[in-house]
């Protein structure tokens, strides 16, 4: 350390020097003194002040030195202050040249509202910027990106500490892993392969079934059989590629990864992943112990920007009465087991799957009648759980999924999954269908989607003797709610303004609006029997509430409420309403009406009733039918 880093050692040589000039001016007072009173003769006398003058040397040479010390540490805090002083300036110098560097670097964002660069790509110049752009617009993620990071880039673990300790039998079963594709970037395919490769044990991983659902990509063709001719010299016989001659869609393209493979298991993957560390055995493990079981991995989320991973919590996979995938809270018993490597019992999948290979074709595999991209997940996991088997995912198995920005190659998915709904409900459903016609705002005849033939899968369900409907909602997915009592849905219009439509308006005022109409689930209405009409996209989930139009009782505004606490607070929100006639509470007898601020802004309104009439899009079976209408004013 230098010097000027131990001013404490300078102040106790100070003080020591101090200490020592005292000791010797007493012993030369003190000497003086005791000569003087006793008289000494000459010799003597002349031996002690000899003593005393060496005394008066030692005194001065002390002084002298104590000097000096203090002359050494004002020059030490001098020079600390001139170094800290020169630090300074260098390091106020080298960020003026970082500011300087950056400066260089940063360029015109010619792109300010896309998804791309909201928090990557500063450093890229225009041109790059224009390249990225353009692949991001064609692929729905970071191309860009991706094909300049190695494929076999280190994934951090997100399993738990009780995954990490787990250990796992040696004689598990074989395993085929299947990837299917259809015009994604070359690098992305790469790097899922690299990564089975990479992190699945060499002796159980059988096979890699690459199924290319007739991309049309260059780069997918001619570089691809180079490079699964480079990664077969290295592993011989490990990789094969299917290619379709049209375009069959997700479903088919996983059937034909499943007819391909040998191995005891099947893992059927999307080829935009990364498996991450030990994935593989958790599934294997779990197949040794229940050849029934479908599986699903916990999904971690590859950022389609800057390809960072965010890991996701473990979670059941659910569904919606529209079929749309969900998540939904860990079941209370798996808390009871008070071990965070179970499986978790789920009532469906999210569309990647692994299963025992032999069974995934003894219940018929997957519905080759399902279109393009939806729906086929609802289905294998109904029919696992009605069927015979269950669906569980595995804590310990984690896969990182890359999620797109946008689906280039479906711009509005709801087309195709709204058609494959309908026949996954036709199918597996029995009298709780009318909840996915409810869903999507269809009438039950006369809806113009041609769902395709369901009799083969009809014909499978009674073969395989499966449970009904009724037994799975009860049973398996409770969270569901059935609701019987619904007579009338769709749009509600009022018959003097027939344009504009009632509206749930901004969910956060809690108070619906005349808009309008454009039949979106918005403006979906549904009226109940019972009195109850619920405004805005139907959920019917334990844990997602519908909302409840109320009349508050005063002021001319209807609220809307969430149903089960309008029924705690004994809100009047029962209503009378019939096909063409009036909308009016039950316990104020006020009518819901809509008023003109001016000729063209009309708004809803409580008020006492004026005879006016509304009606509703759709009528459940023979409901509002019936001829000479009673008109309620």
């Amino acid at each position: 350390m230098a010097p000027w880093k131990r001013p404490h050692k300078v102040a106790l040589l100070l003080i020591n020097a101090g200490f020592v000039c005292y000791l010797v001016h007493l012993l030369q007072e003190k000497s003086k003194g005791k000569l003087a009173s006793l008289g000494m003769n000459g010799g003597v006398l002349d031996q002690q002040m000899n003593i005393l003058q060496r005394l008066d040397h030692l005194d001065w040479n002390l002084h002298n030195l104590s000097k000096s010390v203090q002359a050494f540490h004002g020059n030490m805090n001098r020079l600390e202050r001139e170094l800290k002083l020169q630090a300074n300036a260098e390091a106020k110098a080298h960020r003026a040249a970082g500011m300087e560097e950056k400066k260089k670097t940063q360029h015109r964002l010619l792109y300010p509202d896309s998804f791309l660069f909201k928090h990557w790509g500063a450093d890229l110049s225009e041109e790059e910027q224009t390249v990225a752009q353009n692949l991001f617009l064609n692929y729905g993620y970071n191309v860009y990106l991706s094909d300049r990071l190695p494929l076999d880039r280190p994934l951090n673990d997100t399993r738990s500490l009780s995954c990490k300790r787990k250990t796992y039998p040696k004689d598990l079963p074989t395993l085929s892993v299947v990837l299917i594709f259809m015009n994604e970037a070359l690098s992305i395919v790469l790097r899922a392969i690299t990564s089975v490769i990479n992190r699945t044990p060499s002796h159980l991983l059988k096979e890699i079934i690459l199924v290319d659902d007739y991309s049309s990509n260059d780069d997918l063709k001619g570089p691809l059989e180079m490079q699964i001719q480079n990664y077969n010299a290295k592993h011989p016989g490990l990789l094969k590629i299917i290619r379709h001659q049209k375009r069959e869609g997700l479903t088919q393209a996983r059937i034909t990864g499943w007819e391909a493979s040998t191995a005891d298991a099947v893992a059927i993957l999307d080829a935009h992943i990364e498996v991450n560390t030990a994935w593989a055995e958790p599934i294997l493990s779990r197949l040794k112990e229940d050849r029934t079981v479908i599986i699903s991995p916990v999904f971690d989320n590859i950022r389609f920007d800057d390809f960072g991973l965010t890991q996701y919590s473990v979670a059941a996979d659910g569904f919606d009465w529209a079929l749309w995938c969900l998540y939904e809270p860990l079941p209370a018993e798996w808390y009871a087991l008070k071990d965070d490597t179970a499986p978790v019992r789920s009532p469906s999948i999210m569309g990647i799957l692994a299963a025992d290979r032999k069974f995934l074709g003894e219940i018929g595999v997957l519905d080759s009648g399902m279109h393009i991209y939806g729906g086929e997940n609802v289905e294998v996991a109904l029919r696992a759980w009605q069927c015979g088997g269950k669906v569980e995912v595995l804590p310990c198995s984690r896969i990182a999924h890359l999620e797109r920005a946008h689906k280039p190659y479906l711009l509005d998915l709801s087309i195709a999954m709204k058609r494959n709904a309908l026949r996954v409900a036709e199918v597996w459903m029995d009298e709780y269908k009318d909840m996915v016609y409810f869903a999507w705002n269809l009438p039950f005849e006369n809806h113009g989607i041609d769902y395709g033939d369901v009799s083969s899968r009809k014909e499978l369900r009674k073969k395989l003797n499966c449970k009904g409907f009724d037994w799975y909602i009860k049973n398996i997915y409770p969270n569901l709610i059935f609701l019987p009592n619904i007579v009338g849905y769709g749009t509600v219009r009022n018959t003097l303004k027939e344009d504009v439509c009632i509206d749930q308006g901004d969910v956060r005022r809690q108070t619906p609006i005349l808009y309008p109409c454009h039949s979106y689930s918005p403006q979906f209405i549904f009226y109940q029997s019972s009195g109850e009409m619920y405004v805005g996209g139907l959920h019917a989930r334990r844990n997602n509430f519908d909302r409840c139009l109320t009349d508050p009782g005063n002021g001319d505004l209807p609220a809307l409420e969430q149903c089960p606490i309008g029924v705690n607070k004994g809100l009047n929100m029962y209503w009378d309403f019939k096909q063409g006639s009036a909308i009016i509470n039950r316990s104020t007898k006020r009518c819901l009406e809509i008023t003109a601020d001016n000729q063209s802004s009309y708004r809803l309104v409580m008020q006492t009733c004026t005879g006016q009439k509304w009606n509703i899009q759709h009528t459940v079976r023979d409901w509002g039918k019936e001829k000479d209408l009673e008109q309620r004013t």
